[in-house]
């Protein structure tokens, strides 16, 4: 399979992306914006890229790292390499499906290039209310994009769904959570119990039950502060909140860093750890409990609310 070799330029994640493959998720790039001069480039384009896996390739099946990059191999679909946080480079294999490239130009490579620029990124939804950015995350099954999807409906507005760019710079007084793009990835259980009909909506890759939604009408498209992080996690028949608190924060933050997996094998630990440890005690964490069955949106979005307007504790 071919890539056009015509680039079309985006902005996401705070960069611009560059791309020779075509992402009809990202909002063009609009060169007239205040700080379209100093962002980030990111290039993705096309490349032979089996050579270089043989060259890096270890023991592990999927991933080879090399001096600057980080190459990962995906069954009959392609071989991705990252290069210092600026470069995307696809060797696509033979009659691989486009829309699951997509799924991971914009998942797991854009994680690695965030990993790879110092930017923290975090495995979840995150989501505009009240001019701060909230992140939802969570164990998969959780019930992430179902409750994130419930509070669009309440009127909030999305940041990023499934990953998150948080920017951690040291003068900034809370961390800044960049706009991705406008589009979730809903379950087709959720679009059920959210009463949806996934009519029309178009899966992630071929024979995937899980959805792309867009939803151009309820996108922030500027970044925001950070100012809490929620744990949603299923507990038997309770739906409340309690507040996470002390080393259990740091914890929390490393369970849900977006393929965390990854960061030995880049060298990037003691960043991550120092980062962590820094930004664990700038914001507000709390778990949220849900039922294991049964709706309890309502109550999980009273909860939400209620602890950002700081009443649930005085």
């Amino acid at each position: 399979m071919s890539i056009s070799g015509k680039s079309t330029r985006y902005r996401s994640f705070g960069m611009v992306i560059e791309s020779e493959f075509p992402l009809p998720e990202l909002r063009p790039f609009d060169a007239s914006h205040d700080d379209a001069q100093s962002l980030p480039r990111v290039v993705m384009s096309e490349r032979p890229l089996e050579a270089l896996w043989q060259e890096l390739r270890s023991d592990h099946e999927h991933l080879a790292v090399g001096e600057g990059f980080v190459l990962i191999r995906v069954p009959d679909t392609a071989i991705f390499a990252m290069k210092d946080g600026n470069e995307i480079w696809i060797s696509p294999f033979e009659n691989a499906d486009r829309d699951k490239i997509r799924l991971y130009l914009l998942g797991s490579c854009m994680g690695i290039i965030l990993m790879q620029q110092r930017i923290l990124p975090l495995h979840g939804s995150a989501i505009a209310i009240n001019g701060h950015a909230y992140a939802i995350v969570g164990a998969s099954g959780a019930g992430k994009s179902t409750l994130s999807s419930y509070l669009l409906e309440q009127g909030h507005t999305l940041l990023s769904d499934d990953l998150i760019a948080v920017h951690t710079r040291e003068q900034e007084v809370a961390p800044i959570v960049m706009p991705a793009y406008p589009q979730q990835k809903i379950w087709q259980e959720s679009m059920q119990l959210l009463g949806r009909s996934a009519a029309g909506l178009k899966p992630l890759f071929e024979r995937e039950t899980k959805f792309a939604v867009p939803v151009p009408d309820a996108f922030c498209d500027r970044p925001l502060p950070l100012a809490g992080i929620f744990e949603l996690v299923k507990d038997g028949n309770n739906t409340n909140i309690v507040p996470i608190e002390k080393l259990e924060r740091f914890h929390t933050l490393l369970r849900h860093t977006f393929r965390g997996f990854l960061l030995e094998p880049l060298g990037l630990m003691e960043w991550h750890f120092q980062t962590l440890a820094e930004f664990a005690g700038r914001i507000d964490m709390f778990r949220l409990s849900r039922p294991s069955v049964g709706d309890s949106l309502a109550d999980l979005h009273r909860f939400i609310i209620q602890s950002t307007k700081k009443e649930m504790f005085l």
